[in-house]
């Protein structure tokens, strides 16, 4: 009795462990069977996704194929010199070097052919050698469609055509082409045309080449409707099918599968004895696991400086807000703002005190955006506020009117005070019609915007943004090459003594006829080549020629406009001696003009870059006074060698009023403060007159000459003792 009652306990432990084994090697198996069926169904997908990228490749291959020939081909049928020698009745040698010699074991093509109008064959050559055979005869009727596309085609559209088409030596990716300028320019009549015809045939070594560079197991070339499990059909531009190409599929999934299900197998036999010990461990670092990953979340998604979200931040909730708008058909209203003056906070008082004011900013921001807004810092000053629902749009301009009125007044950085503001771009989506990045773009573009317009506004979002945004960067772009290829021309107006009319100076202006465009305002590209960075690249350039020039004339003053960029390169005073050095111009010889908005935001950047240039020698202009804010303290302060009057106040004299008196006392100023006086845009001798009898000691404008070439300044330079009314140039 008591061993039975020893045996009794034992007995019923074995059958609830043998119970949870025998359940346990149900679910192993259970999932055994599952793995191993997925695994099938991965196999099987597997097949069919290599299938379809095979297919896509070879149809990718074939498409490349036909546009690797259609690039060849308008490489050389928009050729300056094929349309010399093409239309010449000599240029059948340069014809056959370039384009019959070329067929030779070329990878490009290997027939070329050139016909007239008429479509008579006036050079064929394939493989390297003359042919002669028509067109019907060699390329059958496929050919046909594409020249009549090509002489049928409207003004500006590209006169080529391409396709594949069967010839006499089998299946050949062809293209037909206009022979013309490179610029699409053919000064020809439609008669009088000639058209270069391209063939690259499918020969079995280029489809074995296809096959190694596209990876494509059995790649072979077969006759239209040959049976084949794996095909791309080849047609020509009517729809005919000339032929197809095929391929092995390599089975990859059943290979895979054979290689893997041993030790699949083996993993899940291991995973049955190690799933027990898993799941009591995995649940406690499950817990940990979340608890740190939503720290690690909230730290990732926030700026440290300010607490606010940070980028990721933002497109996080702002993908939120517009999938919740999806359901809800409301608005989500992004509003990117960006600090002006903030790099001045920083350079004057550091970047602590920048810290202080970004923190600043952000709780400021922080109290005026609604509670369910999403409020983000993205970096530098830069600050991005989301507003979702059915008013957003409304109550998205009402806070931005609030914001620039925020910004408006001064911020207390300690004991200091920052006047900065700010410019504000906005864009809207309505039910999610496009995602957080593009309405990211939109908003930033917006802002841009608001600052290329005089910031301290605020813009909404226009398409029109976009087509401008691109039309800048083509320009700059351009800018760029006409820079480095030498396209920026210097013209020279003469700057004439008032006493005598005799030419005491010249001022070098930059000019650019740009290609494709003509004559681009100066006021246009310079302030291109300012927001590029190209102005460093351009001034130099306009100096380097001015000095040139100026070597022709060693009496005579040489004026160079410098742009206020050119002011914070700290080695351009170094820039501008050397080139003097380069043409043995003494520095004495040359004033830079310069605009007085520099020297009112950034005086002290403006005195130091004018005691550098100082010191090397050159003299300094303050250029069209009268058009800002510049004051007596600022005239006194940059001790400048010349004023400059702005054409305003000259006009002005035809305005009558007080006009003469405003004049009168700009010239007195000036003299007061021992600096000449010349006065610009002097265009009738009444004018003249009176500037003389004001004080001014030069005079400049197209009463007496146009700006002008450099030879013709020397001519006017060697008739100084004709009258000055014989001197002006119309």
């Amino acid at each position: 009795m008591p061993h039975r009652n020893i045996r009794k306990p034992s007995i019923g432990r074995r059958v609830a462990v043998a119970g949870v084994l025998f359940a346990f090697a149900i679910v192993v198996v259970i999932v055994t069977a599952l793995v191993l069926s997925a695994l099938g169904e991965v196999s099987h997908n597997v097949n069919a996704l290599d299938d379809q990228r095979s297919l896509e490749t070879t149809t990718g291959a074939l498409k490349t194929f036909q546009n690797q020939l259609a690039a060849t081909l308008n490489d050389y049928a928009a050729w300056d010199d094929a349309a010399d020698h093409a239309y010449s009745p000599d240029g059948s040698e340069w014809l056959i070097n370039n384009y019959g010699d070329m067929t030779v074991n070329s990878e490009l093509f290997d027939t070329a052919v050139l016909i007239d109008s008429e479509r008579h064959i006036l050079l064929a050559y394939h493989n390297g050698s003359p042919v002669n055979w028509t067109l019907a005869d060699y390329f059958g009727d496929g050919l046909a469609d594409m020249i009549a596309r090509v002489e049928g085609m409207s003004v500006g559209a590209v006169p080529e055509a391409s396709g594949f088409v069967k010839t006499r030596d089998g299946i050949a990716a062809t293209g037909v082409a206009l022979v013309r300028n490179k610029n699409g320019l053919l000064s020809s009549a439609a008669g009088e045309r000639r058209y270069l015809i391209f063939a690259r045939h499918l020969t079995p070594e280029k489809v074995d080449g296809l096959a190694q560079t596209y990876v494509l197991n059995g790649l072979s070339l077969l006759p239209a409707d040959s049976p084949a499990a794996f095909f791309v059909n080849i047609v020509n531009p009517r729809g005919t099918v000339l032929g197809m190409l095929t391929w092995h599929s390599q089975m990859p999934g059943d290979v895979s599968l054979r290689d893997v299900k041993p030790r699949i197998l083996t993993a899940v036999g291991l995973i049955g004895l190690f799933l027990l010990a898993l799941l009591i461990i995995g649940t406690a670092a499950l817990r940990k696991l979340k608890a740190d990953e939503a720290l690690a979340r909230h730290e990732l998604l926030q700026d440290r400086l300010t607490g606010l979200h940070n980028r990721p931040g933002l497109f996080l909730g702002l993908n939120e807000r517009l999938e919740q708008s999806q359901g809800d058909d409301s608005y989500v209203n992004l509003i990117y703002l960006d600090l002006d003056g903030f790099k001045e906070v920083n350079d004057s008082f550091g970047h602590g005190a920048g810290d202080l004011l970004i923190k600043g900013v952000a709780a400021a921001l922080k109290v005026m955006v609604p509670k369910n807004a999403l409020l983000a810092r993205l970096g530098g000053d830069e600050f991005a506020i989301a507003l979702k629902g059915n008013d957003a749009r409304i109550a998205g301009r009402k806070l931005c009117e609030d914001l620039l009125a925020l910004f408006s007044e001064p911020f207390m950085i300690g004991e200091r005070v920052a006047a900065i503001g700010c410019s504000i771009g906005t864009a809207v989506s309505k039910a999610g019609d496009i995602d957080g990045e593009e309405l990211l773009r939109r908003a930033d573009m917006a802002m841009y915007e608001a600052k290329e317009n005089g910031r301290g506004r605020f813009m909404a979002y226009e398409p029109y943004m976009d087509t401008r945004r691109e039309e800048k960067n083509q320009l700059e772009a351009d800018l760029k090459y006409a820079i480095e290829h030498d396209e920026i021309s210097v013209v020279f107006q003469p700057v004439v003594n008032t006493l005598t009319r005799r030419i005491s100076g010249v001022e070098a202006l930059a000019r650019w006829n740009r290609a494709g465009y003509g004559p681009v305002s100066p006021d246009v590209f310079i302030a291109a080549a300012e927001s590029s960075g190209l102005i460093d690249q351009l001034g130099l350039a306009v100096l380097q020629k001015a000095c040139h020039a100026a070597t022709e004339w060693p009496h005579v003053k040489l004026a160079v406009n410098v742009s206020p960029v050119q002011f914070r390169n700290p080695f351009f005073a170094a820039q501008v001696l050397s080139i003097l050095e380069e043409h043995d111009i003494p520095p004495a010889r040359v004033m830079l003009e310069m605009t007085e908005g520099y020297f009112i935001h950034h005086p002290e950047r403006a005195g130091t870059a004018i005691e550098k240039l100082k010191q090397i020698g050159v003299s300094i202009a303050l250029d069209d006074f009268g058009s800002g804010f510049a004051s007596i303290g600022y005239l006194r302060r940059f001790g400048f060698n010349r004023m400059k009057i702005d054409k305003s106040l000259v006009v002005a004299l035809d305005e009558g009023g007080r006009s003469l008196e405003m004049l009168t006392a700009t010239v007195a100023l000036a003299r007061s403060l021992g600096i000449p006086v010349t006065a610009e845009g002097i265009e009738t001798e009444d004018q003249a007159a009176i500037l003389q009898l004001c004080g001014c000691d030069e005079l400049q404008g197209y009463l007496f000459a146009k700006p002008m070439p450099a030879d013709q300044v020397t001519t006017m330079l060697a008739q100084q003792e004709t009258p000055v009314r014989q001197l002006k140039v119309s």
